[in-house]
């Protein structure tokens, strides 16, 4: 099936420093999927490089995202009872596509007994970026974006989904930005401008960006039972009609 094809050599930042655990980590194979947004992807590693894949534009998530998992696979020379771990963007993101990445990697993983885990979206993006301090503002679309702040990797407080004249504000500068809240709401740009010396508006989530994240953490033996595999909504409300968009800026 087409797609956008990558194929990587190892992944700087996630493998283990000792000689012994990367050579393990090496020859494992990890699956990790993301449809926060459209096109969803995916990723697999397998024996320390990774191949990363995106879905077709133009049809959803939903009808592409499994052949694509079978065709990687198969492209690699493996078969789902090969993979050591399967991760998903558990989010926040468009409550579809993140139904569609829990509900495939929760039936995957229960079905053939993997490892399974669930990576917050903004947190995997915030670690693909590469700053020390990352903002992370991804449209949250009905004039909103989900945002938050982390420094090292760490949280620094709750992602919350805000208008863009009012999420919180770092206290310092030297921040880099990422995620495209930064271009839908050129307010939320200016509102952090004194901050951010680095901007990425054009990073998005991206199921490398999870594989990044979930591989360490599988070789630390971390995982989470199926059944309590959920997704990170954040937002309670799915829509708001034209005008209650119209009437705070957003996008009919």
């Amino acid at each position: 099936m087409p797609g956008e094809d990558r194929l990587f050599m190892s992944l700087p930042g996630c493998l283990a420093t000792e000689q012994g655990r990367t050579g393990k980590i090496r020859s494992m194979n990890f699956l990790a999927i993301e449809t926060a947004t459209d096109p969803g992807s995916i990723a697999l590693w397998h024996d320390g490089t990774v191949l990363a894949r995106s879905c077709p534009v133009g049809l959803s998530n939903s009808e592409t995202l499994l052949p694509l998992v079978h065709s990687t696979l198969s492209e690699a020379g493996l078969n789902f009872a090969d993979l050591h771990g399967i991760a998903f963007g558990a989010g926040p993101g468009s409550f579809t596509g993140l139904r569609v990445s829990c509900g495939a990697a929760q039936g995957l993983a229960f079905a053939r007994d993997i490892p399974l885990l669930g990576i917050g979206t903004l947190d995997a993006m915030a670690h693909i970026a590469g700053g020390e301090r990352v903002a992370v503002a991804l449209d949250a679309r009905m004039g909103e974006v989900y945002f938050g702040l982390f420094e090292r990797g760490d949280l620094l407080a709750p992602i919350g989904v805000y208008p863009p004249d009012a999420v919180p504000l770092p206290e310092s500068k030297g921040w880099l930005a990422c995620g495209n809240g930064l271009a839908a709401y050129p307010v939320l740009y200016e509102r952090l401008s004194p901050f951010v010396e680095n901007w990425q508006a054009d990073l998005m989530p991206s199921a490398e960006a999870v594989l990044r994240l979930a591989v360490p953490r599988f070789e630390r033996g971390e995982r989470i039972d199926p059944a309590d595999a959920i997704p990170f909504y954040v937002r309670n409300k799915v829509a708001k009609t034209v005008a209650e968009r119209l009437a705070i800026g957003g996008r009919a």
